[in-house]
């Protein structure tokens, strides 16, 4: 046992830095909540197909990624989710030098994605929408459905 022990304390110090602290803390990959109005529409993801919203999807935290939702009758939407250098980067430069942040920098533990959560709002085909200085959104639209409630009218003056 007495032999042992430094055995052991010498291998994890030559291991520690071969480790960056991203990659340990956080992981390669990041959870990612993908959601739409109206829901049930098919999302993809750098043109692969992972499900319908609401979903959340593991994404490589290493790469940018392309969201695509979409919704038969509705106006496709699409983001794009990027990659920022995480704040572990300084643990790396402190603790794990330049070994540990290569390791993460390959691994994609250096990274996190932006935004976080993914809502689409999906428009009717035709349809346009603008926002106007007050957070008030316009929608106009070429043809009424019937399913809608009216809540008011615009006169001209």
């Amino acid at each position: 046992m007495r032999r042992a022990l430094p055995l052991l304390a010498a291998t994890t110090l030559a291991v520690l830095p071969l480790t960056g602290c991203g990659t340990i803390l956080h992981g390669t990959k990041q959870s990612l909540g993908i959601s739409s109005n109206p829901t049930d529409a098919v999302v993809t993801i750098d043109s692969v197909e992972i499900g319908k919203t609401p979903v959340v999807a593991s994404l490589k935290r290493k790469q940018n990624h392309i969201i695509r939702i979409a919704l038969q009758g509705y106006a496709p939407f699409e983001a794009t989710v990027t990659r920022k250098v995480s704040g572990w980067v300084w643990g790396n430069i402190v603790f794990g030098g330049v070994i540990g942040l290569a390791v993460d920098a390959i691994s994609g533990g250096l990274y996190v994605l932006t935004p976080e959560q993914v809502t689409g709002q999906l428009l009717k085909q035709g349809a346009s929408i603008a926002q106007s200085a007050n957070g008030v959104y316009v929608v106009l639209v070429r043809q009424v459905d019937a399913n809608w409630t009216k809540i008011g009218e615009l006169e001209r003056e």
